[in-house]
C-alpha cells in the first residue's frame, strides 16, 4: 500500500500485535517524533550544503536520511492517527491558511 491510510493501518496493525498502544500517548508520541527529527537533523548538521549535495549523490547519507525520514513519518502518522487528525487534510489547509498569510512575491 502507498497511501497514508494504508501506513496509519499498517501502524495500527504493528503496536496492537506489540500492545504498545498503552505507550502511544499523544505526549509520548509527540517526544518521539521528536527524537527522530533531531536524529534526523544530526546526520546533517556538520555539513555545508556542499558536502551535503556530494554525500547524497555517494548513497551512505541517502540512507540514512531516508530511515530517519521514515522514522518521523511513521511517528507522525501513528500521532495524527491516536489525535483523530487526517494528517493531509490538515497539511492541504495549513497551506491554504499559509497562502493568506504569505502571498506570492511575483
Amino acid at each position: 500500500m502507498d497511501s497514508v491510510a494504508g501506513l496509519r493501518s499498517r501502524l495500527r496493525e504493528f503496536a496492537a500485535a506489540r500492545d504498545w498502544e498503552q505507550y502511544h500517548t499523544p505526549r509520548n508520541l509527540a517526544m518521539a517524533l521528536s527524537g527522530e527529527a533531531g536524529e534526523l537533523i544530526a546526520e546533517l548538521q556538520w555539513l555545508d550544503d556542499d558536502r551535503i549535495k556530494a554525500a547524497l549523490a555517494e548513497g551512505p547519507l541517502r540512507e540514512r536520511l531516508a530511515d530517519e525520514a521514515a522514522d518521523v513519518l511513521l511517528y507522525l502518522v501513528r500521532l495524527a492517527d491516536v489525535c483523530g487528525i487526517d494528517v493531509i487534510d490538515a497539511a492541504y489547509a495549513k497551506i491554504e491558511r499559509n497562502e493568506t498569510r504569505f502571498p506570492p512575491t511575483v
